[in-house]
């Protein structure tokens, strides 16, 4: 099978009565507080008209179309119907404000969004004339340029995910259907404690479809291996265990973020009361990985990946035991090949930390990676160095060749799982016209691996109530950033570190912001950018 939509195919054809998407009442999901149940044969029919409605209308390869669908079964089921003619998707954030919104279609050049309601939130303030935005029931307008090609080829660009970088704007990365088939044989042949049977499996995510974990690990590893799917529309601790258990789900996805909000929740006998055999939870805390083991009996499994290396080169730990204590991120797939290397591009010392690089084993080292940022042909080709592509990650190798995680190369924040481009929140929050300078760096946060930190330089060098002022500026740059890219910690400095050549010096801050927070003399924004996100801050 080459495609996503081929493989659902033949899943259906052979298996009609197993069940493809599951959600219990207990999941209280807004759109389906019954729940739901949708096996391969029902999916399939839905499917198979969703692509009549879409060829109709001259949809085929090389046309790319965005969806707003949220986690909802309309997203799988647009995704394989356009899949099965070449179509691209694009899915959106539905947390996008308006001016990010339009950044992303410009960029996919895609001139339809399918949404699920023309009045969600996140297209309340959008309006594009170049843009058709229609609901799930509308009819289909003619694609803008017909196409002479109505089905899909394995190198055909499958979906347009957007990853944010270290240059500011989030990049779209084109994924072909050949990096989501490599991907999902990846996830479904970890082995180990992570072993997937076929026909036997519920996968559980909370995580978003615009993500290449949730689509192409959890949605597509289970479609290759005849699994069923809970897609929740996010965590939601409180009802957690019981969705977990009334879902009967037999692997749960979730970050580091979860496992600490978890322990911090009263014992429940749901808590073990599930039938989870694993849990692939990249970027667990230490401690909270052992007491997570400890109290729910769910083994965790970390990982490594990028969007960019997609499942030709990534790591897993389902296989080998580790002393917990470091992030370790397992050892390398077969297939791929890295070093780690130092600044001079040199491979460093057993033990000692430096850039991961990778590639792929044989002729061509891009195979099964992605096809490259959308019209950043530079950017991709400054992303690959002498046929290796630099990761920006910096990890060490110990004597078993098991790889650990030491720390990122690249200025983002690693919020909740979410890649954070530093230049893109500076350059946002610097249109508050009261500031002359903004930084913005990551520092560590116990729940969600990290926080964006934000320190502000005022145009007139006086801040009498340094976090009214804060709330404020966070306020307007709500008007232009996501909710997870507003800083939730803030400081007031009179000048930036600058370098001889003044040049921001990325390090220190980094450094004063962790001591700011240590010493509780930073301004915690936290609740007051959660407030902002319900409607209460305004």
């Amino acid at each position: 099978m080459h495609s996503p939509f081929l493989a659902f195919a033949e899943r259906a054809t052979t298996k009609p009565d197993a069940t493809f998407l599951i959600a219990p009442a207990s999941a209280a999901l807004p759109y389906a507080p019954e729940g739901f149940r949708v096996s391969y044969g029902e999916a399939l029919e839905s499917v198979d008209r969703l692509r009549s409605r879409f060829a109709d209308p001259g949809y085929g390869a090389g046309c790319r179309v965005a969806l707003l669908l949220e986690n909802r079964p309309d997203l799988l089921l647009h995704w394989l119907a356009l899949n099965a003619l070449g179509v691209s998707i694009v899915p959106i954030n539905p947390d996008l404000r308006p001016a990010e919104l339009a950044y992303q279609l410009d960029l996919a050049g895609a001139d339809l969004l399918v949404t699920y309601a023309r009045d969600a939130p996140a297209l309340r303030a959008f309006s594009d004339p170049r843009v058709r935005v229609i609901d799930t029931t509308d009819d289909i307008p003619p694609a803008g340029t017909p196409a002479e090609r109505r089905y899909g080829e394995p190198q055909d660009e499958c979906a347009l995910l957007f990853t944010s970088g270290s240059t500011g704007k989030p990049k779209g990365c084109m994924l072909s259907n050949s990096y989501f088939m490599t991907l999902a044989d990846w996830y479904v042949t970890q082995g180990g404690i992570a072993e997937v049977e076929d026909g036997r499996e519920v996968a559980l995510t909370p995580l978003p479809m615009f993500h290449m974990n949730a689509l192409g690990c959890t949605a597509l590893g289970m479609i290759v291996r005849g699994g069923a799917i809970v897609p929740l529309d996010r965590f939601h601790p409180k009802r957690w265990w019981r969705t977990v258990k009334d879902s009967e789900a037999t692997i749960a996805h979730f970050l580091g973020v979860i496992p600490a909000i978890l322990l911090q929740l009263p014992e429940t006998p749901e808590e073990t009361a599930h039938k989870v055999k694993f849990a692939l939870g990249p970027g667990v805390d230490a401690a909270h990985k052992i007491e997570f083991e400890r109290r729910y009996g769910i083994p965790i499994v970390e990982a490594w990946a990028m969007t960019e290396t997609g499942g030709r080169a990534t790591t897993t730990t389902a296989c080998d035991d580790y002393t917990p204590g470091q992030r370790c991120i397992g050892r390398p797939r077969e297939g791929m090949e890295y070093r780690i290397v130092g600044d001079d591009g040199a491979p460093v010392i057993r033990g000692e930390p430096g850039e991961l690089i990778v590639r792929a084993e044989g002729p061509d080292p891009r195979d099964g990676f992605f096809s490259g940022y959308l019209k950043e042909e530079q950017a991709t080709e400054e992303a690959w160095t002498d046929g290796w592509f630099r990761t920006g990650d910096l990890v060490f190798e110990d004597d078993a060749g098991l790889l650990y995680f030491f720390d990122r190369k690249k200025s983002i924040v690693r919020r909740s799982g979410e890649n954070i481009a530093v230049l893109e929140v500076e350059a946002a929050l610097t249109g508050d016209e009261t500031l002359k300078a903004v930084a913005v760096t990551p520092v560590p946060d116990e729940l969600r691996g990290e926080e964006v930190f934000a320190f502000f330089v005022t145009a007139n060098g006086r801040h009498s109530d340094p976090r009214t002022t804060a709330e404020e500026i966070v306020r307007q740059g709500a008007a232009r950033l996501s909710y997870h890219k507003l800083p939730g910690y803030a400081a007031f400095v009179d000048e930036l570190p600058l370098g001889s050549t003044q040049k921001l010096q990325r390090g220190e801050i980094k450094a004063m912001a962790a001591d700011l927070v240590r010493q509780g003399l930073a301004i915690d924004l936290r609740d007051f950018k959660t407030a902002l996100r319900k409607g209460e801050g305004q």
